[in-house]
């Protein structure tokens, strides 16, 4: 199946690169390009992409409220986010993620990378890149004792202890699936059980808690 894409870059050349680029990846298709927030929305309601790539810092509208904007829309509601940014700091991945997006990554990242991150949002997965996830873990984690006789390790079985710690240090589903020799659905599932069990609603909330826990240590 073709996943159909919509980016959204305010630099001619990155907007241009990335449609080239992708263009080439067999399963891909780029329906069209915006150069702002405004025009991105309006592309996405008029096209209905399966996943749109969002720059955050943009004129006439910012990709954090067109993020908002695609993922409150009844009419987009297949539609997913992927930000795309230089900008990889703490308050900038948690925005995001409240605004909606489902994943976060820098355009430092190679070409497989991108399109391994373009696949797994739009099969349903989270993913944050490895420098997005340190950045909100700092934003929350801070020093002292790890709360390694917290009540809610109790909550966990062995293996979702473990998928935890390893969704703390940034792998995604597929990732964890081939440590374990799993398929990505059960792998999928483990994570889903921790989540829900941990009464955490994303995977961005799993990762700070995931060394609010002190399942980081050792």
């Amino acid at each position: 199946m073709t996943i159909s894409l919509v980016i959204a870059d305010d630099q001619d050349l990155i907007r241009a690169l990335l449609a080239d680029v992708l263009q080439r990846e067999e399963g891909l298709s780029v329906l069209g390009v915006a150069a702002n927030g405004a025009d991105a929305v309006d592309l996405a309601l008029r096209l209905r992409p399966d996943v749109v790539l969002m720059d955050i810092r943009m004129p006439v509208l910012d990709g954090i409220e067109a993020t908002r904007r695609i993922r409150s829309s009844v009419k987009l509601s297949a539609t997913r986010v992927l930000v795309l940014t230089t900008f990889e700091d703490g308050d900038l991945v948690e925005t995001s993620l409240r605004a909606g997006a489902d994943g976060f990554i820098g355009k430092a990242l190679g070409t497989d990378r991108l399109v391994e991150a373009i696949r797994l949002v739009n099969a349903g997965e989270s993913i944050l890149s490895p420098r997005a996830t340190r950045t909100l873990v700092d934003r929350y984690v801070k020093g002292g004792a790890p709360a390694s006789a917290d009540p809610r390790l109790d909550l966990l079985t062995e293996r979702e202890r473990e998928v935890v710690a390893m969704v703390g240090k940034g792998l995604s589903n597929r990732e964890i699936a081939g440590l374990w020799s799993i398929s990505p659905a059960t792998a999928k599932t483990h994570v889903n059980r921790a989540m829900s069990k941990l009464l955490v609603h994303d995977r961005a909330g799993l990762v700070v808690l995931a060394h609010d826990l002190g399942l980081m240590d050792g």
